[in-house]
């Protein structure tokens, strides 16, 4: 179904009728199912930004025996198990273990990267790898802290919800907000990102002047239609619980994806990048990046986001009398940014698909040598940027830490990412004067 938080209402077509008529929880619901709300708002949040979903169930989701901690392996909230590193940093493409080796699914392939604040205060952010090869096996994940931004970079990923079926491809995203269950069946080896965030919801950013259109529009965002399955599993279903930053895993003798029917605006959904309409610069100079914001996750601080998810995708490169790459930088915002596919135009070596790169808060950074040389002598035309590319990036309000993971156990850390700006050159000349071409531009545009 297409739409961005819409009110939508779904039911499998095995059950016709299965949606109560006029009312959301009636003494006895269409085919003896339970009525089951799910809110991912407050009661009295205004009506602007109040989510929920009745589903109507086989089954209601209360009846599982009592959760047990289990191993968290490589997913932390733990911030300061490492000391703070202000260093540009860069990930070559973290490793997928070979299914010869290890059969590792979706919730073992869990690896957290960074991140900042807290969970239990409901304010903060953090950064996952998953790296997996096998598909969940009568087992599913429920994350209680907060919402997951996935981003396929190798492998399309199926992934199964209490409210239907996503097929989720490279190049596409996707959203399971706060205490959605689902499951994730994979096709091989597997790698992506995730962003993480507590205390809010993804919305679409505003347009501003930019007016009514544009950026990601809601009719290019899709929500699945109901799908359910009738299904006892006499050797145990396991459900998986990120509670307060730890896991929990229970058992329960049936699917959680039982769900028939459904109605609400809380659900999760999927859009495919190649949809953005790009806002770029015509004439001169750059216009900054939150151009490219496809979602933001706003804070209490109006203009400034727990996390913004931004694209950086193929484009015309037409300004005049500009450096086009990225400039120089050092940002109140932190930086992580990846990589889905092709080369990214600030530093087309080095920074490769299924890697990563952070510019923490106030960390300098921008383009290679290579990079500023080229484009600082270019003939400037008319041309094609990011052609076959799609980088992407979280930034966020929040200084992040990174993981003992991040920074040691993965092994794929580059310790010579600083190299890539140390052939940089002096290029002062005190005895500059504007060259003939440079002052008619200047007095043409003024």
């Amino acid at each position: 179904m297409s739409g961005f938080g819409n009110e939508f209402a779904s039911e499998d077509p095995r059950c016709p009728g299965s949606l109560p008529e006029g009312q959301n929880n009636p003494q006895v619901c269409p085919y003896g199912l339970y009525a089951e709300q799910l809110s991912g708002s407050a009661f009295t949040c205004p009506r602007s930004t109040n989510k929920r979903s009745w589903l109507y169930r086989i089954l209601p989701s209360v009846r599982h025996k009592p959760f047990t901690p289990m191993s968290c392996g490589d997913l932390t909230e733990n911030w300061n198990e490492v000391e703070p590193d202000p260093n540009q940093l860069r990930w070559k493409p973290f490793n997928i273990p070979k299914s010869s080796e290890k059969k590792v699914d979706f919730i073992s392939g869990l690896h957290t990267v960074c991140g900042a604040g807290d969970s239990k205060s409901r304010n903060g952010i953090a950064i996952h790898m998953y790296t997996c090869n096998t598909s969940m096996i009568d087992k599913c994940f429920q994350n209680a802290d907060g919402d997951f931004l996935i981003v396929p970079q190798q492998g399309e990923i199926l992934i199964t919800t209490e409210f239907g079926k996503m097929m989720v491809e490279p190049n596409e995203i996707c959203v399971i907000q706060q205490g959605m269950r689902f499951s994730v069946d994979v096709f091989g080896e597997t790698r992506g990102y995730i962003l993480e965030v507590f205390g809010a919801h993804f919305e679409l950013p505003d347009l501003g002047p930019i007016g009514a259109n544009g950026l990601a529009n809601p009719r290019d965002f899709q929500t699945p239609v109901a799908w359910y399955e009738d299904r006892t599993v006499a050797t145990g279903y396991t459900i998986v619980n990120k509670y307060q930053g730890k896991l929990f895993s229970c058992q329960q003798d049936f699917s959680p994806f039982n769900v028939v029917a459904w109605h609400g605006n809380y659900t999760p959904y999927k859009y495919n990048l190649e949809n953005f309409m790009v806002i770029n610069c015509v004439a001169f100079d750059h216009a900054d990046p939150s151009i490219f914001t496809v979602l933001t996750a706003k804070s209490t601080r109006p203009g400034v986001a727990i996390a913004d998810f931004v694209i950086f995708p193929p484009r015309w490169g037409v300004a005049d009398h500009t450096f086009r790459p990225p400039y120089y930088h050092r940002n109140c915002m932190s930086e992580f940014m990846g990589l889905i596919k092709g080369h990214y135009e600030a530093k087309e070596e080095g920074f490769q698909p299924g890697g990563a790169s952070l510019h923490s808060i106030m960390t300098p950074h921008g383009p290679d040598v290579d990079c500023f040389e080229k484009n600082s002598t270019a003939v400037l035309k008319p041309e094609r940027v990011a052609e076959g590319t799609m980088a992407f990036m979280f930034e966020s309000s929040f200084s992040m830490a990174v993981t003992k993971w991040g920074l040691d156990t993965c092994h794929r850390l580059d310790k010579s990412y600083y190299k890539c700006w140390e052939a940089l050159k002096n290029h002062f000349n005190p005895n500059w004067k504007p060259s003939s071409n440079e002052s008619q531009w200047f007095y043409c545009k003024n």
